[in-house]
């Protein structure tokens, strides 16, 4: 591979500067994350699948950072569950610090765009009547495989999102559907909590989950999961136990 420099001077690359995607080994592109605020119920067949109504105003919630993992890291199922499910999400990157923001100037706040699976241990979550732990067990945040920079994704509120299990089709929406987009929900939060470059925020998962199927379809050891964002790429997981 021959890649000119910066600036177009038509200088080589230095050698061993760029290496094929094929033999490189991605890792979560946001290691560390200030905090990760997710959106719940934020597409209205995910509620209704709940024999729920769509929300009226934002349902968030945090996930800890001891769950983010990378591209072709495993999830580990904890052992205290029996109930570990998927959900395919669209996630966007805080880039500048900012309070009390106008949904009219949200866009100036994002960095960028990545996928992010917010897998959830079921059990724990209804059994803890909130949302905390059975959302923040180690790994339960797979993240990737890139970030895409805000100015390739000019209009983010028409994205094919959708998420495989084994290869079969369990999630296939739109950002369309979103009911609070994420210049919304970026202003909201604002009036009461400062973003910080870094921040996470996944915006929510469409209907298909495992837990409102019927029969139920939980996570198991020798799974493969894969989200897919039109504009961003493929985000592939294996599962392993304990």
């Amino acid at each position: 591979m021959v890649a000119t420099a910066a600036g177009g001077t038509g200088k080589k690359t230095p050698k061993g500067l760029l290496v094929p995607l094929r033999s490189a080994r991605l890792r979560a592109p946001l290691p560390h994350p200030w905090k990760i605020v997710c959106i719940g119920l934020n597409y209205a067949d995910h509620a209704r699948e709940q024999g729920l109504e769509p929300p009226t105003r934002p349902i968030l919630f945090l996930k800890s950072h001891n769950t983010i993992c990378g591209p072709g890291d495993p999830i580990r199922l904890p052992p205290n569950s029996t109930q570990v499910d998927y959900e395919a999400e669209f996630a966007v990157i805080i880039g500048k610090r900012g309070r009390r923001i106008p949904e009219s100037d949200a866009h100036k706040y994002i960095a960028g765009y990545t996928i992010l699976q917010d897998v959830s241990a079921r059990d724990l979550q209804y059994g803890d009547r909130q949302w905390f732990r059975g959302k923040s067990c180690d790994t339960f945040a797979p993240t990737g495989p890139w970030i895409v920079t805000a100015d390739e994704l000019p209009d983010i509120n028409n994205l094919r999102i959708s998420l495989t299990l084994n290869g079969q089709t369990m999630q296939d929406s739109s950002t369309g559907s979103l009911i609070f987009k994420a210049p919304f929900l970026i202003s909201y939060l604002s009036r009461s909590v400062t973003w910080e470059p870094g921040d996470l925020l996944a915006t929510g998962t469409p209907g298909g989950v495992g837990r409102f199927r019927n029969p139920q379809v939980f996570l198991k050891p020798g799974d493969t999961v894969s989200v897919s964002v039109e504009g961003i790429g493929t985000l592939t997981n294996p599962v392993v136990g304990p």
